[in-house]
């Protein structure tokens, strides 16, 4: 077990880093499919791992001027996702299990398909839209991003960058970093929300896959983020859109069934 967590984490860390993403919607399938995990036992794990990952990422980054001229973004989408990830957990821990595999289920299909779009969509924009617009948006897209934060247990870049980049005519890099400062606060309010419910507690048993699986995700994303830019992200994010659409139905179709 303390093996497979590691090289798991490792694995996944490293497709993350390589292609600016956490990782954690591949942690999702991997602690269910391979180390037959509970669903929502799943999601809890996934969440606290995602949180140390995020928290490395920041330090790898680092924090420069232009993160603090864009600080108002941060801001704009945090009201939403924070209000988002309390829901999200609120209702993972109340459905019952069919049901959230069937939320699962759909969600990462979702994400399998935004993966795989950016082979043919550009995320760039160089329309402004008029601030009260971005405002509203920014909250109502974030609301949406936050639950699926806390269904998923995942940090949510995938979805934070593009918004950031789309939404707020934003460089590609700092939205990565802008994601990360978005994505701390919303996983803690997740652990909050689970660990307020009592459900929390269930994952403790599973002490040596959180320290193992963390310690491989922080190697992956180091070694994923030197290794950028030596392999080819574009066509690597396709692949793994089509990976984690079979992850998912392979997985959780079953499980809905």
């Amino acid at each position: 077990m303390k093996l497979k967590s590691f090289i798991g984490g490792a694995s996944i860390g490293s497709l993350g880093g390589l292609i600016g993403l956490g990782g954690a919607e591949f942690r999702l399938p991997f602690l269910v499919g391979v180390l037959k995990i509970d669903t929502l036992h799943a999601v809890m794990l996934n969440i606290i791992i995602s949180l140390v990952t995020v928290f490395f990422a920041l330090i790898f980054r680092g924090i420069d001027e232009s993160i603090y001229s864009n600080f108002y973004i941060v801001a704009n989408l945090l009201a939403g996702t924070l209000i988002g990830a309390y829901i999200g957990a609120n209702k993972a821990s109340s459905i019952d299990k069919q049901k959230l595999n069937g939320y699962i289920f759909i969600l990462l299909v979702f994400l399998s398909f935004v993966l795989f779009s950016h082979l043919f969509f550009d995320f760039k924009s160089e329309v402004l839209l008029p601030l009260p617009i971005q405002i509203v948006l920014g909250f109502l897209l974030g609301v949406g991003i936050g639950m699926i934060s806390s269904l998923l247990g995942v940090a949510g870049g995938e979805l934070l960058i593009p918004t950031i980049v789309l939404l707020y005519s934003v460089d590609i890099k700092t939205a990565g970093t802008l994601s990360l400062l978005i994505s701390f606060p919303t996983l803690l309010v997740g652990i909050y929300k689970y660990n307020k419910t009592k459900r929390l507690q269930e994952v403790f048993g599973f002490k040596e896959i959180i320290i193992y699986m963390a310690i491989g995700s922080i190697i992956g994303a180091f070694i994923g983020a030197l290794a950028y830019g030596i392999v080819d992200a574009l066509y690597l994010e396709a692949l793994l859109g089509v990976i984690l659409l079979i992850s998912a139905y392979k997985l959780f179709s079953k499980k809905k069934a």
